[in-house]
């Protein structure tokens, strides 16, 4: 009988050894990552266009302006005023954190109709392909989709994949407000899905909503679905790097500096949104309240303590969730780092029991989502610890509902 060598020593090689076939292919067939040039945007024009702009004579302020600035000149504005710059710089507005909420999802509705009429066009052009006029009529759904009543789009960009961000309640009056960062395979057709809805962001910022009112119906939420990031597209060397992470983190503490309010923000973090959440740690304004990560390849630390933020870590990680395979280390930028639910790690380590694999963690009826549901509202003292010392619990207590300078 042949004995198998498991010691930790050896699997710490093996993954090493892994990660430098990795390097070879990378030298043989490039990085996966690199992107071929393209023209301006819609959303480049827009903002340009917009940069251009006058109103009344007066140059308007720069699009990435301070979010404070912009929404002081926004609302020295009539009612009139900021609906004709929706109008005239759609894109420019919907994606303009410190604009108000309402225009924004305003100006998102207008440039999803100008995308549609794109997307038909290109349906009927005789110099597509027929698998290039399908596509377009699949994007051409999804647009469609997002422009139906009474949902609330707060970013919208049509370009390559596609970014896209939703609201599910009223942000303007959250007392707790909820982000929803997912992971590989996020684009605009994959936002929501029909088939296994809790897996994609829409289901999953639904399926938290309903959660935390259940969880307390006095509590005005609000939880966005922020698809607003490039994410990696399978798991290739995208998702083996923290480049997309990167880029997702400097929108990802974009869109927070520009809520409006000071209500304490909660960030659920999937999959390789825990890489973003990682990378966005330094930098989060202190009002976010909780990181709380599941089925993490890692967030680019070896401990808690190195992402120094204020706010509290969580971990979790259902027993099936083939994550806990990936080699927990980072070599030459490949990798993620430590394992976010180990002891040495110092998150608090929470129940994820009925998750069932990688993308159950939004399900109904499973720790996972109770958990978050109850870390989103502030009900921190009722949260399921994934071992029975409750050490997740340690020196909290009560219902936090005040915002955070």
């Amino acid at each position: 009988m042949t004995s198998f060598d498991t010691s930790p020593q050896l699997n710490v090689w093996r993954a090493l050894l892994a990660l430098a076939v990795v390097f070879v292919m990378l030298a043989t067939t490039g990085w996966t990552a690199v992107r071929s040039h393209r023209g301006t945007t819609a959303l480049q024009a827009s903002l340009s266009a917009w940069e251009h702009g006058h109103l009344h004579g007066h140059r308007l302020p720069a699009p990435d302006a301070a979010p404070a600035r912009l929404t002081r000149f926004f609302a020295s504005l009539t009612p009139q005023e900021r609906s004709r710059l929706a109008h005239r710089y759609p894109l420019a507005v919907g994606n303009m954190n410190g604009a108000p909420v309402g225009l924004r999802y305003q100006a998102n509705r207008i440039a999803l109709s100008k995308a549609r009429k794109i997307e038909l066009q290109r349906m009927r052009d005789s110099r597509l392909t027929p698998a290039g006029q399908q596509a377009a009529g699949r994007r051409m759904h999804r647009f469609t989709a997002l422009m139906q009543r009474g949902r609330q789009i707060l970013a919208f960009d049509p370009e390559g994949s596609g970014r896209v961000a939703e609201v599910f309640g009223d942000l303007t009056k959250a007392e707790r407000v909820s982000v929803v960062v997912p992971g590989v395979d996020t684009d605009l057709l994959t936002f929501q899905k029909t088939y296994r809805p809790y897996s994609a962001p829409v289901g999953m910022a639904k399926s938290l909503y309903a959660a935390e009112r259940t969880a307390s119906p006095a509590t005005r939420t609000a939880v966005i679905a922020w698809a607003d990031y490039t994410a990696p597209s399978g798991l290739g060397m995208d998702a083996a790097t923290a480049m997309r992470a990167e880029e997702g983190a400097v929108r990802l503490n974009a869109l927070l500096r520009g809520l409006p309010g000071n209500s304490p923000v909660s960030l659920f973090c999937h999959s390789y949104g825990s890489v973003v959440c990682g990378v966005a740690a330094p930098s989060l304004p202190r009002r976010v309240a909780d990181i709380a990560v599941a089925a993490s390849p890692g967030m680019r630390v070896q401990k808690a303590s190195n992402l120094h933020t204020s706010a509290r870590v969580w971990a979790m990680r259902d027993a099936t969730d083939w994550i806990q395979d990936v080699p927990y280390l980072e070599l030459g930028g490949l990798g993620h780092g430590a394992d976010p639910v180990s002891s040495g790690f110092g998150a608090r380590v929470l129940s994820a029991q009925g998750a069932q694999g990688h993308a159950g963690y939004f399900e109904p009826g499973t720790d996972s989502l109770t958990n978050f549901a109850e870390i989103g509202v502030g009900a921190y003292d009722t949260v399921r610890c994934a071992h029975d010392d409750d050490m997740c619990r340690e020196g909290l207590s009560g219902t936090v509902t005040a915002g955070r300078a």
